[in-house]
C-alpha cells in the first residue's frame, strides 16, 4: 500500500477502504507518513468529502491511535455532552448537576478553551481548590458516589486527533464535516460512555455559521456514533448571540450558580433543560422527553441540582462554600461600563467579535500555552431586541487595570453591536433534533 496512490484515489472522489485509512491514520502517528503528505490527504478530504461510512471508518482509526477508557466499573448507563463551542456556553456546569440529581450517570471528559470559545476545565479551575486531574480510579468512584465527575482530557486518547487537527488549522482544511465530526467524536468514543448528546452550534458565533452546515455535522455525527454502538442525539442550537450574559470563567460559574437556583438567564436554563432531558431518555431514566423536562426543572425548583454542584465540587478538592459565596471565586480589580455610543435597539450582536472582546482582556487564550485570567470578562447588559439609550451601559467590562487590553476589547466589544432604530425579532433558538430516526425541526 502507498500514501501516493491513496491520496490520489481520495482526489479522485473514490472512496477509500477502511484498511486505507487505517494505514494513513497509523503511518502519521508512528511518523512514518511526513506531514506534506497528511497536508495533501487531508486537502483531498477537504475538497472530495467523505460517505458517512469513510467519516466511520477515520473516527474508528483515531480513536484506536490511543487508548480507550474503561468505565466498566460505573454502574447504569453513562451519558457525556458536547458542545460544538460558542460564547458564555456555561451549559455544562448547569447540565451536569441537574442530569445527575435526575437520576442520571454523567461521566464527561472535557477541554480547555482556544480562541473566542471558552472551555470547562479553565471555568472549573475558577473554583477554590478544584481538580480537574483525576485518575481513572477517583473518576470512577465519582461518577458511582456523586452521579457526576468532571475531568480534563488525557493526552492518550485520541492522539491522531491532536496531531492531525495542529496540521489542518496551518493547511486551511478545519471546515471539513468528516475531519470535524471525526476530531469531535474520537476522543468522546475513546472516553467510554454509553450515549452522547451533542449540542450542535450555528450562527455568528459558532464553526458553523449556516444552519444547512450544522445540520450536515450533526447527521454525520450521530450516524458515526450509532454505528460505533452508542446512543446518539444532537440539537442544533442559535449561536447568533452569547449564551446567558457572563462571558469569562469566573464570572460563568456565578451565573451557572444563579441558574441552579433558579435566577439565571432564561436562554441558558431552557437549553439545559432540553440537552438534560435527552440525556435522561437515552439513559432509560425516563419514558419521554416531556417526563424528563419536569424532572429536571424540579431539580432546579427544589436546588438539588445545587446541592450536586456543591457534592461534585467538594469530590474534586473544591471548596463548595464558593457555590454559596461566590465573593470566594476570582475577583477583578476593576468594573468599566461599556455604553452604547447612541440609542436605539439592538439588532444584531456578532457573538464571535464579543467573545474575542473577553479573550483580549485576558479571559481566552490566543496560543495553547496563554495563561488565562479567570477573575476577567464580560457582564452583557444587552442583548438582541433590547432597548438602549445613549450613554447606557451595553456591558460592563471586568478588568485588572491593562489600560491597553481595555482599549483594544472595548472597540472591538463596540464593533460587534448593531444598534438600529427598528425592534428586531428575536433570533431563532432551538433549530432541529437529530437522531437515528431522522430530523425534527423546530417549528
Amino acid at each position: 500500500m502507498r500514501v501516493y496512490d491513496i491520496i490520489l484515489k481520495k482526489r479522485n472522489g473514490e472512496r477509500l477502504t477502511k484498511e486505507e485509512i487505517d494505514f494513513m491514520i497509523q503511518g502519521y502517528c508512528k511518523e512514518e507518513i511526513p506531514d506534506y503528505q497528511m497536508a495533501a490527504f487531508l486537502m483531498a478530504v477537504y475538497f472530495r468529502g467523505m460517505s458517512k461510512e469513510e467519516a466511520t471508518d477515520l473516527t474508528m482509526a483515531m480513536v484506536n491511535s490511543g487508548e480507550r477508557v474503561d468505565l466498566s466499573g460505573i454502574e447504569g448507563f453513562k451519558v457525556d455532552k458536547h458542545s460544538t463551542g460558542g460564547v458564555g456556553d456555561t451549559t455544562t456546569l448547569v447540565l451536569g448537576p441537574i442530569v445527575a440529581a435526575s437520576g442520571g450517570k454523567v461521566a464527561k471528559m472535557t477541554g480547555r478553551g482556544l480562541g473566542h470559545t471558552g472551555g470547562t476545565v479553565d471555568k472549573l479551575e475558577s473554583i477554590p481548590g478544584f481538580r480537574t486531574s483525576l485518575t481513572m480510579e477517583e473518576f470512577r468512584e465519582n461518577v458511582n458516589r456523586v452521579g457526576l465527575a468532571l475531568m480534563a482530557q488525557t493526552k492518550e486518547l485520541a492522539p491522531a486527533d491532536k496531531r492531525i487537527y495542529a496540521l489542518r488549522d496551518v493547511t486551511a482544511t478545519v471546515d471539513s464535516i468528516p475531519l470535524i465530526a471525526g476530531s469531535i467524536l474520537s476522543k468522546k468514543l475513546a472516553a467510554g460512555s454509553d450515549g452522547i448528546v451533542l449540542d450542535v452550534k450555528t450562527g455568528s458565533g459558532a464553526f458553523m455559521k449556516r444552519y444547512e452546515n450544522a445540520l450536515a455535522l450533526a447527521e454525520t455525527i450521530v450516524a458515526i456514533g450509532e454505528g460505533a454502538g452508542k446512543r446518539m442525539v444532537a440539537l442544533i442550537t442559535s449561536m447568533e448571540e452569547p449564551l446567558g450574559y457572563a462571558i469569562g470563567n469566573g464570572l460563568e460559574v456565578e451565573e451557572a450558580i444563579n441558574t441552579l437556583k433558579g435566577e439565571g438567564p432564561k436562554d441558558l436554563e431552557d437549553l439545559c433543560i432540553e440537552l438534560g432531558a435527552n440525556m435522561l431518555l437515552i439513559s432509560g431514566v425516563v419514558k419521554d422527553l416531556e417526563g424528563a423536562r419536569g424532572k429536571l426543572k424540579e431539580a432546579i425548583q427544589n436546588r438539588k441540582g445545587l446541592e450536586k454542584l456543591k457534592e461534585m465540587v467538594k469530590a474534586q478538592g473544591g471548596n463548595p462554600e464558593a457555590i454559596d459565596n461566590p465573593k470566594l471565586l476570582p475577583q477583578c480589580k476593576e468594573k468599566m461600563e461599556i455604553k452604547s455610543p447612541k440609542g436605539g435597539y439592538v439588532q444584531k450582536i456578532d457573538a464571535f467579535s464579543v467573545g474575542i472582546s473577553s479573550q483580549i482582556l485576558g479571559a481566552g487564550r490566543q496560543k495553547k500555552e496563554d495563561v488565562i485570567d479567570p477573575s476577567v470578562g464580560i457582564l452583557l447588559k444587552k442583548k438582541i431586541g433590547d432597548e438602549v439609550k445613549e450613554n447606557e451601559p451595553l456591558a460592563i467590562f471586568h478588568t485588572n487595570g491593562d489600560k491597553e487590553r481595555i482599549e483594544n476589547a472595548k472597540e472591538r466589544f463596540l464593533a460587534s453591536y448593531t444598534i438600529g432604530k427598528e425592534s428586531p425579532e428575536k433570533p431563532r433558538f432551538f433549530y432541529a433534533r437529530v437522531t437515528k430516526e431522522g430530523v425534527e425541526e423546530w417549528d
